[in-house]
């Protein structure tokens, strides 16, 4: 796959320690929501980040990239990028895009794993406006959860969209989901018979989340995560 060579339009700081980072490719670049690009550092140093943007929206490229001062492998990405003010990517890779196939929606996601949520979520609203999807979005603190209002808004508009924030670590004041992310998916769905579920997030999450539905009866062609081509 050939590389393509981003104008970086925009970096914007999403949390302390997320950024929402906007590269415009020197030519429109097909994908499927749910792909990934690689970040070409060096001949044998790609980076991989999920596209935030759906597949329809082809003009850009949408990154939420986490970046503290312990990740290395990130940082060293956004330095090149300001810097630079551009970066040669390929793309779209990736074999959990969107499905479609008629059932009802779960997309999951830990931390900054809401981007590829976020991808798939806004092309099936796109596409398939009738079919029921349930985002499940966890993190330590709410304020990890850097889209609350504008998922809360867009659950408002849409009737068959449900957003179920969950928070690890809740201050006494949150009246929502606590917990792990894929816990509160169990608790709301007795058998997962008949839902396509898509899952971003830490590997052992991943790991255990493809366990515990196993148990609830999904099959394995309607479960779909980067995370197992790894594990």
């Amino acid at each position: 796959m050939s590389q393509i060579q981003c104008r970086v339009g925009e970096i914007s700081p999403l949390t302390q320690v997320v950024y929402k980072v906007e590269l415009i490719p020197a030519e429109p670049m097909s994908f499927r929501a749910g792909q990934y690009i690689l970040v070409h550092m060096g001949e044998n140093d790609k980076r991989p980040f999920s596209i935030a943007n759906a597949g329809f929206d082809d003009q850009r490229i949408e990154l939420h990239i986490g970046a503290d001062e312990k990740n290395a492998y990130a940082t060293e990405v956004l330095t090149r990028m300001r810097e630079t003010g551009e970066i040669s990517i390929s793309g779209g890779h990736g074999e959990a895009f969107l499905q479609s196939n008629g059932l009802p929606i779960i997309l999951i996601a830990g931390g900054t794993g809401f981007s590829y949520t976020y991808s798939i979520l806004q092309q099936a609203l796109h596409d398939h406006p009738h079919t029921p999807v349930a985002l499940y979005w966890g993190g330590r603190h709410q304020d990890d959860l850097y889209l609350f209002d504008e998922l809360t808004a867009l659950a408002a508009r849409h009737q068959n969209f449900s957003f179920i924030p969950v928070v690890e670590f809740a201050h006494d004041d949150w009246t929502g989901r606590t917990g792990w992310v894929h816990h509160a998916v169990l608790a709301d769905y007795p058998t997962l018979a008949d839902n396509q579920v898509y899952i971003a997030g830490r590997f052992e999450m991943a790991k255990a989340a493809r366990d515990d539905f196993n148990a609830r009866g999904i099959a394995p062609e309607n479960l779909f995560g980067d995370a197992y081509a790894f594990i």
